[in-house]
């Protein structure tokens, strides 16, 4: 097996663009299950001559590969901020690539077959890594490659979406298994063939079957979905008064509500100029839809921009005020408005560099480096428990990138969350595959936890998602729309949202003990080396 130098840039390149098919759309999405193996034949050719290449040859090889992933798929970052798309595809490739490269230097050091394992299971904690650290970003998990493939994924119920990782892996290590010993031996062995067709079988048959047998269970709730579609950039937060934004979801309220209707849900920052909690009883823009409330006998759920006034500092984001008497926390917040009730939720699960900045105990003086998109910037305040919102159901409100999160939104089921709303604003990407890309992942949360969601949209897409993933109904782009429908609210607990992101655990567990076992082979090989020379 020969390749020269413009070959492995090919081959690597080739990776790069087959990965990105996963965040395509449709039916390219099916390019993932052997989009690593052009990358593993460069490890592979570099593994048989590893006398005459460093390891760190394949980290630039596996850079490239993810390079061109990230990029391709997330460009759009840039309509918001030229510096954050950088940062994110040029920092989640770099951390791509060193997994890639600890398991290039584990199977030249150890074996085959340890390699691969190696492979699997720290790609996996390092996806896990990635949902729960401070540089979190989870965009491009490979479980989300399947979002538009909601028949095949029924099993996310028991897995989550780790499992479509796992699934990738276990497909494109077989196939360059079996590529490298057709190339080698000019044969394959039959157990690798059987391994294959299971793998791209049983999921596929398993899926189908829950599929076409899995209903919406529950009682019904009657939702009506506002879309106000005021543009972020120019209207928002600056030429649109907060007056008018409002009279444009009473007006689509009004329109569209009927005389059974349980919930009205806005989008996220529907109410965008800041708000203290300690008024929200009198504020005059909350006052509005409590009479709302009452008129139509329902609940609105609406996204704000709020503060609360502490004596102390209560976390590293506290900030002081001007005059040094107090401090106060900003949030990213989601509200539900009933006649005589509001209940109050924290975005917790923040957008990096907009709504926080990392490690904020060591890294303060970055604090002003945070993008101002309008609304609240800098680093927001969070809440450490979820918030369910109770009324004539049990509702667990995610904000925006909240719904990328499946083991964080799992704490909301397991409280008592009977389906969930989605509020967001996407048009800070423009007409571009981010919005949609963010939509269907919350057809994989319907999945995980067989739970409907009612999605809310400043400028698109609204959605009514049914418990199997399927879009019911949904929003044009870019129009002041309002969708109604059914959904239904119910107790389910799948085992996914009992177990979470076990798979990620596992996988941690193994990687440490894999590394263990390749360190023991390197001092084996220097002890022996040291006792040859005498």
């Amino acid at each position: 097996m020969e390749f020269n130098r413009w070959q492995r840039l090919f081959l690597s390149f080739s990776s790069g663009i087959l990965l990105f098919g996963g965040w395509a759309g449709g039916i390219w999405q099916w390019l993932v299950i052997f989009a690593f193996v052009p990358l593993l034949l460069v490890e592979h050719y570099l593994y048989l001559n590893k006398h005459h290449y460093k390891s760190y040859h394949f980290f630039l090889y596996a850079y490239l590969s993810f390079i061109v992933w990230n990029a391709f798929s997330t460009w759009w970052i840039m309509k918001a901020t030229l510096v954050g798309a950088i940062l994110a595809i040029v920092l989640n490739a770099f951390f791509a690539a060193i997994v890639a490269w600890l398991f290039h230097l584990v199977k030249r050091n150890t074996s085959i077959r340890i390699g691969y394992m190696f492979f699997i299971a720290s790609w996996l904690a390092f996806e896990y890594l990635h949902f729960n650290w401070e540089l979190s970003w989870t965009w491009m998990t490979l479980g989300n490659a399947f979002s538009e493939q909601v028949w095949f994924v029924q099993w996310y119920e028991y897995t989550g979406v780790l499992g479509g990782s796992l699934f990738i892996l276990l497909v494109n290590v077989c196939f360059i298994l079996i590529f490298i010993q057709w190339i080698i031996d000019a044969y394959v062995k039959r157990k690798l063939i059987v391994a294959l067709l299971f793998l791209l079988i049983i999921p596929s048959v398993v899926s189908l079957w829950k599929y076409h047998h899995n209903n919406d269970q529950g009682i019904p709730v009657r939702v009506l979905i506002i879309q106000p579609n005021i543009d972020p950039y120019n209207d928002k937060f600056s030429g649109m008064s907060v007056e008018e934004q409002i009279q444009r979801i009473i007006e689509l309220t009004q329109n569209n509500i009927q005389d059974n209707n349980d919930y009205v849900i806005g989008p996220e920052t529907a109410l965008p100029q800041g708000i203290w909690e300690e008024d929200l009883d009198v504020h005059p823009q909350i006052i509005i839809f409590k009479k709302l409330a009452a008129k139509y006998k329902n609940s609105f759920i609406l996204g704000a921009s709020t503060y609360r006034m502490f004596d102390a500092p209560v976390s590293p984001v506290a900030r002081k005020f001007d005059d040094g008497n107090g401090y106060y926390e900003a949030y990213n917040t989601a509200l539900q408005i009933d006649s005589n009730k509001i209940q109050v939720f924290h975005k917790s699960k923040l957008v990096l560099g907009v709504e926080k900045m990392p490690f904020p105990k060591t890294l303060s003086f970055l604090e002003d480096l945070a993008l101002d998109l309008g609304g609240t910037s800098g680093s927001l305040g969070t809440q450490t428990e979820p918030t369910i919102f109770e009324g004539k159901s049990k509702v667990a409100p995610a904000i925006c990138y909240e719904s990328v999160y499946g083991e964080y939104l799992s704490k909301f089921i397991i409280a008592g969350a009977q389906w969930i709303a989605v509020i967001t604003n996407d048009g800070w990407w423009d007409d571009t595959p981010g919005y949609r890309q963010h939509l269907s992942y919350s057809r994989l949360r319907a999945i995980e936890f067989r739970k409907s969601i009612a999605r809310s949209a400043n400028t698109g897409i609204s959605a009514i998602i049914n418990q199997r993933g399927d879009i019911i109904t949904s929003t044009s782009w870019w129009k002041p729309e309002a969708i109604k429908g059914t959904i239904y609210a119910n107790n389910i607990k799948t085992f996914y949202s009992i177990w979470g992101d076990y798979i990620g655990r596992i996988a941690q567990y193994l990687t440490i003990l894999l590394l263990l076992v390749f360190v023991s082979k390197l001092w084996m090989k220097k002890l022996t080396k040291f006792a040859n020379a005498f």
